[in-house]
């Protein structure tokens, strides 16, 4: 009985120690254990014909996972409320929903206050389209997309994609967790 006990009371520290030991290894290793994370880039280049990425974190260079055509104001100048484009750097996500029913409706991602190089704080900043509050198309312009008209684009100083563009980036990040987005970062 005693030969048992032994053979028994080795065994399980063999084991223990090798779950141990392997359980130590994984901890070692950050991709292992780290979770996702992700955050958009809006690239600047015209208030018309900018980007926005969707990327992840990764070692190295981060990962896009997905580049859409986006629109930012009428103006470049970042100090003008309603109508210049964002100012640079990175924004919170407050929050955000699909059935958003305020001067801008449907589908919308809520962003930080921030001020730009003057001093002027921005607020009311949001990434949107132009839809009804229940995500569909309506009659009005400001609810309507149209290919044929290339001001829809231009936004009253938030982040504006196409109704196409905006659902795509609400599925993918319904997939992936908006708990994992962790930021907007805007740059020129």
């Amino acid at each position: 009985m005693r030969k048992h006990l032994t053979t028994l009371t080795v065994a399980t520290a063999l084991t223990s120690g090798l779950l141990a030991g392997a359980a130590g290894h994984a901890a070692a290793d950050p991709g292992a254990s780290a979770a996702a994370s992700y955050y958009l880039v809006f690239d600047k280049s015209g208030v018309t014909s900018s980007r926005l990425y969707l990327k992840q974190s990764v070692p190295g260079r981060d990962k896009v996972i997905a580049d859409y055509k986006a629109g930012s104001g009428t103006i470049k100048n970042t100090c003008a409320v309603g109508k210049g484009w964002l100012p640079n750097g990175d924004y919170k996500i407050e929050f955000h929903r699909k059935n958003f029913d305020g001067i801008i409706n449907g589908y919308v991602i809520k962003l930080s206050d921030k001020s730009c190089h003057a001093g002027t704080r921005r607020t009311e900043l949001f990434i949107h389209s132009e839809m009804r509050p229940n995500g569909q198309q309506g009659r009005i312009e400001s609810e309507r997309w149209t290919d044929e008209n290339p001001n829809d684009y231009y936004s009253n100083g938030c982040i504006k994609l196409r109704p196409s563009h905006i659902k795509n980036l609400f599925n993918r990040l319904d997939d992936l967790g908006w708990s994992k987005l962790k930021k907007l970062k805007v740059v020129s």
